[in-house]
């Protein structure tokens, strides 16, 4: 699957790491709820980081049809609530 983050760029990640992911998303999205602003910016990074880890960067010149776009880093909580579905940022 090809995920961007907005600012940043896009990485190719193996659907077999979204368990991973999906557990992160979830707790993003239970401080979201609960409007824990400190939690929601350690999960969010910690999201992030992880996409890196797991991720391998597509290079700068490539156009390939994001399948996932997540936050940038900097993004507020206002911002990110606008971004999710019933699922949080990561479907599933």
């Amino acid at each position: 699957m090809i995920v961007r983050i907005m600012g940043e760029g896009q990485v190719r990640l193996d659907n077999a790491h979204f368990t991973e992911l999906n557990k992160l998303d979830d707790e993003l999205l239970a401080e979201m709820e609960s409007g824990d602003e400190e939690g929601f910016r350690r999960t969010l990074g910690a999201l992030l980081e992880a996409v890196r880890r797991l991720g391998t960067p597509l290079p700068d010149a490539s156009l390939e049809p994001s399948e996932l776009i997540l936050p940038s880093p900097e993004a507020t909580l206002e911002e990110v609530r606008e971004m999710l579905s019933d699922d949080g940022l990561i479907p599933g």
